[in-house]
């Protein structure tokens, strides 16, 4: 009162003519539009950004969701998990079950591509409560009379209920049906017989008591928040990159589509479903590149595919060396006869010829003398690219013609984007693209080229990335590689973020390959392949083990098929044709790979060896994958298995079956010795096999 009094005082004391200021007490706040809804319900989980971005999901997953609901008092609550494909026009709901200590979970299982939509409901469940607390009167013999009379009516509430109907559930229930139980139950109560209290606490009861429950004052979580539902392409696949234009068998001679064709029976030979092309579009002569990034090219250098645009066309069109759009489609057909899907490179950028610069010259920044500002990373410069200004007044024009090039390419077939550095163009642009092509095609995939900060690589895969390459490349240690893949496989990362692991790609010859030689490349490949449900190689030249950087210290390949034409000695000897095949085809027959929340890491007495473990959701599979990470020598240690955890009887053996080199080991108890040498085999990857005993009374591995 008295800091009211003093604020009184100096308002009286204001100038003649100014408004006073109003205060309201303290205790002032804004009565709940029902104040009868006594039920919070908080920290729902997933929920990303409090709900600004929506989780992701594959077709068919299920979708389970927390949340803590509780009341004042002792009270009995219900809760329910309400979901909806986005259009439907109204809500399931699944009952949630207590976990205790006020937390409820369920789960919905989402059966259509595209967007969907939940919340949490939850409401003071008078019949629940009133049953719960007849029960224990009941059990201390107690006069439960006028209880009876209380429940019943209740129930006798329900039955008025029953044919208006209150959950999805009960609209597609006999209303009438339901309606004359329940007023028989209520009069079976009423009645207070000897079997009153008994059927009062009946589990039938129960289950129409929650179909009609009241609802009147149910409380709703404030959001409503999202799924996005995906293909399973979207998240299990392995993918390779080769450039077309060196498909050709004749040195010099520019490869086309039909050579491409020619390739894929030799890529689906390795197990691959995703063919990624980089640029296939024209390639800019103004400023070309010429070999190893020179800024000075020779009449013959073809250009990096990335300067995208000269008089042929730009985004739309195809590089006539390669073929043309009847070819494109061709190879489209070609490939999925081999059970491969093409992806195709989405570089926003342009040469300093595409039709664009002079079309719409207004999409460029210009320089005080008039020229166009060309790419540049200080001190690299790239002068056969403009990337286009986001900042032009003309932005609405740019961002509906961007999102023409895509949809030019969905109509070609193409169902697979790379997207080339996002993190340079503008992220609202890609939350809207991304969401217009996802609206009419939810097949769509977008693979983020973005090598870039954490905060702005997970940035783009919460507004529509499907997958993003990452920082794989760059984990070697054991404790790296831990670290970084627990992040995104068991943190909150996991709900939106697809990581697609590259040991490799035509900028990336990481110092691990350069000097681990081929033992070094088969240990990233199998990591990659095994830690991941995605991933990719850049062939040939990774399953050639190609490793000569460009000088001492850089990370790029040396005669890089980015600025050249390059002919391929396929049958090569010391090849990972084969070994790339079987781990595919392994992939292909174990689920266990075909997930990423289902990763656990494993303790190995040594710092080179790292174990982990996946299993598919009914536990029928498990895998268990060991790696040697030391390219130069043998290591040995022993591995520490929780067998509980993986479904074994501690006092059974088991066996672990290497499907690598079908090698069978019969172990013993959670410690057992492994010993890999890089000059060999450099992993293990088994599958557990437990001890069963058949009705003939003889043990075998199953």
């Amino acid at each position: 009162m008295k800091e009211e009094e003093r604020r009184k005082k100096e308002d009286a004391a204001q100038e003649p003519g100014r408004k006073k200021t109003e205060y309201l007490p303290s205790s002032f706040f804004h009565f709940p539009l029902e104040g009868r809804s006594r039920v919070i319900i908080e920290d729902v989980t997933p929920e990303i950004d409090g709900g600004r971005f929506p989780i992701k999901r594959i077709l068919s997953d299920e979708t389970t969701v927390e949340a803590n609901c509780l009341t004042d008092g002792h009270d009995a609550l219900s809760c329910a998990l309400l979901y909806r494909k986005e259009g439907a026009a109204g809500w399931s709901d699944v009952p949630m079950e207590s976990l205790g200590n006020d937390r409820w979970r369920a789960s919905f299982r989402v059966t259509e591509l595209g967007r969907y939509h939940y919340t949490v409901q939850a409401w003071v469940d008078h019949f629940k409560g009133w049953a719960r607390d007849l029960g224990k009167r009941v059990q201390a013999g107690q006069d439960v009379a006028v209880e009876l009379l209380i429940g019943a009516q209740l129930v006798e509430a329900a039955s008025r209920r029953a044919p208006s109907g209150c959950t999805a559930a009960a609209a597609t229930a006999s209303w009438l049906a339901h309606a004359s139980e329940l007023a028989s139950f209520a009069e079976g109560i009423r009645s207070g017989g000897p079997d009153a209290a008994q059927q009062a606490l009946s589990p039938e009861l129960a289950r129409l008591m929650s179909l009609y429950a009241e609802r009147s004052f149910a409380a709703t979580y404030e959001r409503e928040l999202a799924v996005i539902v995906d293909r399973e392409r979207a998240r299990f696949a392995a993918w390779y990159e080769l450039f077309p234009r060196s498909t050709s068998n004749e040195p010099g001679r520019h490869g086309t589509f039909r050579d491409v064709e020619q390739r894929l029976p030799y890529i689906a030979s390795m197990g691959f479903d995703v063919l990624y092309l980089p640029p296939i579009h024209p390639i800019g002569r103004n400023f070309r590149k010429g070999r190893n990034n020179s800024t000075s090219a020779g009449p013959d250098d073809p250009g990096s595919p990335w300067a995208i645009g000269a008089q042929e066309g730009g985004h739309k069109a195809i590089h006539p060396e390669l073929g043309t759009i009847e070819d494109f489609h061709h190879l489209v057909a070609a490939a999925a006869q081999h059970g491969i899907e093409l992806a195709l490179d989405i570089a926003f950028q342009c040469a300093p010829d595409h039709p664009y610069v002079t079309e719409h010259p207004e999409w460029f920044r210009r320089r005080p003398d008039g020229t166009i500002q060309y790419a540049e990373n200080p001190p690299k410069k790239y002068q056969d690219i403009y990337p286009f200004d986001f900042e032009t007044e003309q932005w609405p024009e740019l961002w509906e013609e961007l999102k023409s090039v895509v949809q030019y390419w969905v109509d070609q077939g193409v169902r697979i984007f790379r997207v080339d550095n996002p993190h340079t163009k503008p992220f609202p642009m890609w939350e809207w693209l991304i969401a217009e092509i996802k609206r009419d095609c939810p097949e769509a995939i977008f693979l983020a080229e973005a090598f870039t900060r954490p905060a702005a690589l997970y940035g783009l895969a919460k507004r529509g990335f499907t997958q993003s390459y990452n920082y794989f490349p760059w984990r070697n240690t054991k404790w790296e590689l831990t670290q970084y893949l627990t992040e995104i496989t068991q943190t909150q990362v996991k709900e939106y973020f697809g990581a697609n692991l590259w040991p490799n790609t035509p900028d990336i010859l990481t110092e691990y390959l350069q000097y681990g030689g081929r033992p070094a490349h088969i240990t990233r490949f199998v990591l990659a392949a095994t830690l991941g449900p995605a991933y990719g190689i850049y062939g040939p030249v990774f399953e050639l083990c190609e490793n000569r950087p460009v000088a001492p210290g850089r990370e790029e390949y040396l005669d890089s098929e980015k600025y050249e034409i390059k002919t391929w000695d396929l049958e090569r000897p010391g090849s990972l044709r084969g070994l790339i095949g079987r781990v595919n085809q392994i992939r292909r027959e174990n689920p266990a790979f075909h997930a990423n929340h289902n990763l656990r890491f494993h303790d190995v007495d040594n710092d080179q060896i790292i174990a982990y473990s996946k299993s598919n959701e009914d536990r029928s599979n498990e895998v268990l994958v060991v790696v040697n990470l030391d390219p130069h020598y043998r290591q040995s240690g022993f591995i520490s298995l929780p067998l509980e955890d993986l479904g074994l009887d501690p006092r059974q053996p088991y066996q672990a079956h290497d499907l690598l080199t079908d090698a069978r080991y019969l172990w013993h108890g959670s410690r057992n010795y492994v010993e890999l040498d890089p000059q060999r085999i450099p992993a293990h990857i088994f599958v557990i096999r437990r001890k069963v005993r058949t009705e003939h009374d003889f043990d075998y591995f199953l």
